[in-house]
Formats: structure tokens, C-alpha cells, sequence
């Protein structure tokens, strides 16, 4: 199936939508005004019928229910037809916002009725009062706004998935954040997936959607402030051992992952730069602290200001792109 016929069938669709939209409008303006119903489709079908020689069997009452089913068939078709132009259009790359496109779809749709009517002479415009436009233009323009709306829906999820199953390569920007991700968990590890889970939503792709758990959320706040104590302590190991440089090389490897799967862009290369840098922003904060405590006595001017640093980091690391 190709991309303009699955265009048309989604559009076809979003007409139902729309001419729903459109009926349940005309029934409760008829419900308030007490006004009968448009006779028009009904002349339109029999006027069709007379000229093409098609014979409506059954006597006057059953000719007349059929003729008013073949007028409601008809503009359902026409709202169907407009629908899948549009889908059409669509997927042909022709996208406008909703308050051009549903007035311009409302209008397309009011045209197909009101033209053949006036085609075979059975209606004039130019006789309507404001209140008949005004009767017919409200329908339709819920008809408009509806299909649109319908229609924008659909092909947003479409576009949706298709960024998540081919998500697009890292460039400059995403490396650049995800360096800055990397060094803020460099200096605290925590610092990066705990931003990333306060900026986070539910409803991101991968584990983001995980992360923006309220109960997830707290628990990383939680660590986030515990490490912040804790890295004043004398008894802490060295960052630049083993067993301290390696559980941030791998968290920062983790966030920026993360973080390049709720921006849908590949994570291989994010991943890579962010591990780096936090070995980099590792060694750099631990000879800030060594440089603090020879000036001041202590390094707690150096952790303080790493802190700061890491903050920031992690606040830039997890803008969205």
C-alpha cells in the first residue's frame, strides 16, 4: 500500500469523525430552534435519480424514505471523499495548522453539498439570509476542525513511532549535552540521572517514562542529597580508584543513554562521550579539591563549588533538544 492510498484511508476515517462532528451540530440546532430538517439532499438525489433514468421503486412514502436515505448516504460519502483528499495531501508532506486547515476542510465539504444543489438549480446562494449561512457554516465547520484534528492525530502517532524505530543519528548538539551529562555525573554520581528523572515526563519513550515515576523521582532525590553529605566525608574512597571512577563512568554512560532515547536520537555515541567526560570532570574535580584544601586548609571551598558545577551540568545535559 503506498503512502498517498494509506493517506486517503486515514483521511477517509477522519471524515467519519468529522461527519459525525457535523450531524450530531445540525440535530442539536434543530433540537433548539425547533427547525425542520434540510430537504435539500433529499431534491438533490431525486433530481439525480430523474436525470440519469435510475427508477426509485415503491410508492410516494417509500420513494420518499429512500430518497432521504440516498440524500443522507450522499453526504456522508461527501464528507468520507473531502476526508481522504486531505489524508492524501497529508501524506504527501501538505500540513497546516488547525485554524487554517479546519475552516479550509469545513469549507471544502460545505462546497461539495452546496454546489450540486445549485448545479441542478435546486437551491440559490444568493438567496440565503445570514441565519441559513450561519445554519449550515457552524455544521460545517465542526465538520472541518474535527476531521483536521482527527487527521493530525493519526499522522502524529504514525511520525511517533517512526522517529522511535529509526531514531535520527547524534549530532552536534546532543554530543554537546551529553558531555555536559557525563561531567556532571563525573563530579557527583548521581547527578545526571537525577536531573534527567526531575525533567523527565511520563509519557517519553524509554526508560524516561521510567524515571518520571513520582516514587522513582524521590528515590533518586534521596541518593542525590545522601551523596551530597557524603563527599565531604574524610572516609570516602578516592574517585579516582576503581571502585570510585568506575560506577560513574557506567552512570553517565546510563544517563545520557536515557536521555538520548527520550530525545530519540541513537545512544551509541552519547553514551561514549558522556563516559568519557565523567572520567575527564572526575579527575578535574578531584585536583580542585586537592588545590582547596592546599590554599584554604580544607576542601570544602573546592567540593562546594563542584557541586555548583554539577548542577549545572546536569541541568544543560538534560535540556531537551
Amino acid at each position: 500500500m503506498t503512502t498517498v492510498t494509506r493517506g486517503f484511508l486515514r483521511g477517509a476515517a477522519a471524515g467519519a469523525a468529522g461527519t459525525t462532528a457535523l450531524n450530531a451540530t445540525t440535530h442539536a440546532d434543530m433540537a433548539v430552534r425547533g427547525r425542520p430538517p434540510s430537504r435539500t439532499p433529499d431534491a438533490v438525489a431525486s433530481e439525480l435519480a430523474d436525470r440519469t433514468g435510475t427508477p426509485v421503486p415503491g410508492g410516494d412514502r417509500e420513494r420518499g424514505d429512500r430518497l432521504e436515505a440516498a440524500g443522507a448516504l450522499g453526504g456522508t460519502l461527501a464528507g468520507l471523499a473531502v476526508g481522504g483528499l486531505a489524508g492524501a495531501l497529508r501524506a504527501t508532506g501538505v500540513r497546516l495548522p488547525a485554524a487554517i486547515g479546519g475552516p479550509l476542510l469545513g469549507a471544502a465539504a460545505m462546497a461539495a453539498a452546496d454546489l450540486p444543489a445549485a448545479r441542478l438549480a435546486i437551491t440559490d446562494p444568493r438567496c440565503r439570509t445570514r441565519a441559513d449561512w450561519a445554519a449550515e457554516a457552524i455544521p460545517h465547520l465542526a465538520y472541518g476542525m474535527t476531521t483536521h484534528a482527527t487527521l493530525a492525530a493519526t499522522f502524529r502517532a504514525d511520525e511517533r513511532d517512526r522517529r522511535l524505530a529509526d531514531p535520527e543519528p547524534a549530532r552536534r548538539p546532543s554530543l554537546l549535552r551529553a558531555a555536559a551529562l557525563g561531567a556532571a555525573t563525573g563530579c557527583r554520581s548521581t547527578a545526571g540521572l537525577t536531573a534527567l528523572a526531575l525533567r523527565s515526563r511520563r509519557t517519553d519513550p524509554g526508560p524516561a517514562r521510567l524515571l518520571a515515576r513520582p516514587g522513582v523521582r524521590a528515590v533518586h532525590a534521596l541518593a542525590a542529597a545522601g551523596e551530597l553529605g557524603l563527599d565531604k566525608h574524610p572516609a570516602v574512597p578516592d574517585r579516582s580508584a576503581p571502585q570510585g571512577m568506575l560506577p560513574r563512568v557506567l552512570l553517565a554512560a546510563a544517563a545520557s543513554g536515557a536521555a538520548a532515547r527520550r530525545d530519540r536520537t541513537e545512544y551509541g555515541p552519547p553514551a561514549l562521550v558522556a563516559a568519557t567526560a565523567a572520567a575527564g570532570a572526575a579527575a578535574a574535580g578531584n585536583r580542585l579539591r586537592i588545590l582547596a584544601a592546599r590554599r584554604f586548609g580544607s576542601d570544602l571551598p573546592g567540593a562546594l563549588t563542584e557541586d555548583a558545577a554539577a548542577a549545572l551540568l546536569a541541568w544543560l545535559g538534560t535540556c531537551r533538544r
